[in-house]
């Protein structure tokens, strides 16, 4: 069963909220552990939340901020 898009955005917002600046790291290497172990939807899901965590973490600069 594929994984929601607000459950997606959901543990993005909550792996933000406990790693910071680093919780795409996180997820990346999270991604990376299960596709080591064969678990590829795992992996996908880890992927897709990942690119959540970016769009959220780059909505949430100040203005005048870049993204680099």
């Amino acid at each position: 069963m594929p994984v929601s898009d607000r459950d997606i955005y959901a543990t993005a917002k909550l792996v933000i909220d406990r790693h910071g600046k680093s919780a795409t790291y996180y997820a990346c290497g999270r991604a990376d552990e299960l596709l080591d172990q064969g678990a590829v939807e795992g992996a996908k899901t880890w992927r897709r939340i990942a690119k959540a965590m970016e769009f959220l973490l780059a909505d949430s600069k100040p203005e005048g901020e870049s993204s680099n």
